[in-house]
């Protein structure tokens, strides 16, 4: 629907884009011919997924632009005029902590119910649930995989205290003199890697002793074990913007170092089960069936028909809403070609649109929300911000895949991603998330104050 406003390309310079952006706004109220005064019953309807990192904070520092958004978007009773739904790569905490942090910084309620983190989508796989796994990241992880239906879970800081004489990196933490006993722990069935740990070397080197071990680190390895057991990763994020002036590593970046020193040892690519996070479309999956929730809440009665992402990272953010966004035309197109044989929605699976999505794993056949009967948004657009990760200054990403790591033009995306230049490239290009949201509603057609 928005093809012919795709005009906005990573690069451009600020004249331009808020030129380009008056006249795409204008364009689309002129075309709609909607006023402020139009019953809701006749207005378009749509949802927000907002990024948080650089987009609504840094740190923990708001950035300016959002209060001001987020006061235009509640009336006067605090109730939200759209349905609105965080999606972040962040997983170190609970759905609440985040709701709550979000709710001081922006001055505005936020339900957990709106929040979606890296690892929420977890909740889906209910075929790991009753395993024993092993979680690495930092935070109150035995909390978030119990929240999220990990019933048998094992920490990295509990393998280190089995099994003494496996992290040895730092002389401070050996055993000393005499060699404790090691203690039994469960075979650990898979890893579940939430987020970037604290102390790399340690976590690095248990996960890859599980992994060598078939889940039984305290055994000799005698064999390649391969494939090895099931690895689900959240947060493919290799950069992410705090206060700093430069970016700073992320988890992508973790696991960057995990597959090189697994392939390294072994030969072997390390294997994913599941990639879970933005870019991927399970957790877009997530955040609609988020949205929808809070439609019914507003009291709509009719489906969301667009859904807009707003984001600062042309790899996560862009990439990801893109993928979505051509994973739901091709559900759209499979759903009609079933249809015109005399089938029904619910025939249509999560595999049929995958191939056509690109994504790594295909996760995005892990549905969520019930069966396809549900009328799916007929689109996603991305928006990208200048507030956070992207530069409009950086040149454009290359458009040979081969060509990903030069000296000035690196691929920033997960290994198993195929690099799809167009996917980089937004729909809009705004300053920050008020110009954002301000561009949205004119495209709706909606009165933001």
């Amino acid at each position: 629907m928005f093809s012919h406003l795709n005009m906005f390309r990573i690069g451009l310079r600020g004249v331009q884009l808020s030129r380009k952006v008056t006249n795409a706004a204008a364009f689309a109220q002129t075309q709609r011919r909607y006023s402020t005064d139009v019953c809701e019953q006749d207005r378009n309807l749509f949802g927000l997924l907002f990024d948080i990192d650089g987009v609504l904070v840094r740190g923990r520092t708001p950035i300016p632009a959002a209060k001001q958004c987020f006061r235009n978007l509640v009336d006067g009773d605090g109730k939200y005029k759209v349905p609105v739904v965080f999606v972040t790569n962040a997983g170190n905490s609970l759905r609440q902590t985040k709701a709550e942090q979000l709710s001081h910084l922006l001055e505005v309620e936020v339900s957990p119910d709106q929040v979606v983190l890296s690892h929420s989508p977890l909740r889906v796989f209910t075929q790991f649930h009753d395993l024993c796994v092993l979680v690495s990241g930092q935070g109150p992880v035995v909390e978030v995989a119990q929240n999220v239906g990990f019933k048998n879970v094992v920490t990295i800081d509990m393998l280190r205290e089995a099994y003494p004489l496996l992290d040895v990196v730092d002389h401070h933490r050996r055993p000393k003199d005499m060699i404790p006993p090691s203690k039994d722990l469960p075979t650990i069935d898979a890893v579940i890697l939430f987020g970037e740990p604290i102390r790399w070397e340690t976590n690095l080197q248990l996960i890859v002793d599980v992994l060598l071990t078939n889940g039984r680190p305290g055994n000799p390895v005698t064999s390649l074990h391969y494939p090895h057991i099931p690895v689900l990763a959240c947060n493919m994020d290799l950069l992410w913007m705090a206060e700093a002036k430069n970016p700073r590593f992320g988890h992508g970046m973790f696991l960057v170092c995990l597959e090189s020193i697994y392939k390294k040892i072994t030969g072997c690519e390390l294997k994913y089960e599941a990639l879970i996070g933005k870019p991927s479309v399970v957790t877009y999956n997530y955040a609609e069936l988020l949205i929808r929730q809070q439609a019914e809440k507003l009291g709509w009665t009719r489906p969301v028909e667009r859904l807009y992402a707003i984001g600062d990272n042309p790899m996560a953010d862009i990439y990801g809403a893109n993928l979505y966004n051509r994973y739901l035309k091709a559900m759209h197109r499979s759903r009609a070609q079933v249809q015109a044989q005399g089938g029904s929605a619910s025939q249509v699976t999560g595999d049929l649109a995958c191939e056509a999505s690109d994504d790594a794993k295909c996760s995005g056949r892990v549905m969520v929300g019930g069966s396809f009967e549900h009328r799916l948004p007929e689109g996603c657009s991305s928006i990208l911000v200048c507030t956070g990760v992207y530069n409009r200054d950086q040149q454009d990403l290359p458009s040979d895949p081969e060509q990903t790591v030069t000296e000035q033009r690196i691929f920033h995306g997960h290994r198993d991603f195929r690099f799809d230049p167009s996917l980089t490239q937004p729909s809009f290009i705004v300053h920050d998330v008020r110009d954002g949201v301000e561009l949205v509603f004119q495209l709706e057609g909606w009165p933001l104050q």
